[in-house]
C-alpha cells in the first residue's frame, strides 16, 4: 500500500492527532493569585507557566511549538 492508499484510510482519531506535537497556545491564568502565562499543547495538557506573554511566547518557540491563536 502506498502512501496515497494509506492516507485514504486514516482513522478520524489519527487525523485529528496529526501536527499535535508542533503546535500549542498561551492563556492567562493564576498561580498563587498571581496572574501568570500558562503554555498548553494542541490537546490541552499545560507544559509551563511563565509570569510575561514576551517569555511564555519565547519559551513555545525555543522549544519547537508554533503559536497558534484561538478565538
Amino acid at each position: 500500500m502506498n502512501l496515497n492508499e494509506r492516507l485514504r484510510h486514516i482513522s478520524l482519531a489519527d487525523l485529528a492527532a496529526l501536527g499535535l506535537q508542533g503546535v500549542g497556545y498561551i492563556k492567562l491564568v493564576a498561580i498563587d493569585k498571581a496572574p501568570a502565562y500558562a503554555v498548553f499543547a494542541a490537546d490541552g495538557t499545560q507544559i509551563g507557566a511563565l509570569p510575561t506573554r514576551d517569555a511564555a511566547l519565547a519559551a513555545m518557540i525555543e522549544n519547537g511549538l508554533e503559536p497558534v491563536s484561538l478565538h
